[in-house]
């Protein structure tokens, strides 16, 4: 697996997830970072766990696509704990389902629900902020939409 050295963002998905991650990890490289898809990155009959806990090592940033049956993979789940456990930002992007109901779904850990989480519809927000991070101009975004 090689990775560059760009800054590094780990897209964490359900399978079910698969093309709508393919379009974010797209708008990703777009911005001049690395996307990492476990399906993209990790060839037939690797160790599996493995590459993924070797690129979250390296991840600066963690994005994940948060959908209904995304809830219930433990992949996600474990990816958002390991970059929650080295600190690393994380990006929510709802898709199917909203902040309130997010908040209101049992299970869910506060690690979660205290973020900034961002409508899909909105990913321009988080691409524009990616983009100033890449470029070194921290502060430059868009505006998120009232």
């Amino acid at each position: 697996m090689a990775i560059n050295t760009r800054r590094l963002v780990f897209v964490s998905h359900s399978g079910a997830d698969t093309w709508v991650a393919k379009q974010i990890a797209r708008e990703i490289a777009d911005c001049g970072a690395t996307p990492f898809l476990a399906e993209a990155e990790i060839d037939v009959g690797a160790d599996f766990e493995e590459d993924i806990l070797a690129f979250l090592e390296r991840a600066d940033e963690l994005v994940v696509l948060i959908t209904p049956w995304a809830l219930d993979r433990p992949y996600v789940w474990a990816e958002l704990g390991a970059a929650w456990g080295r600190r690393i930002p994380i990006v929510g992007l709802l898709h199917g389902l909203s902040a309130a109901e997010l908040q209101s779904r049992p299970g869910v850990p506060v690690l979660l629900k205290k973020r900034d989480l961002l409508s899909l519809n909105e990913i321009q927000v988080y691409l524009g902020q990616l983009r100033g991070r890449v470029e070194g101009t921290p502060g430059a975004s868009e505006e998120k939409p009232e």
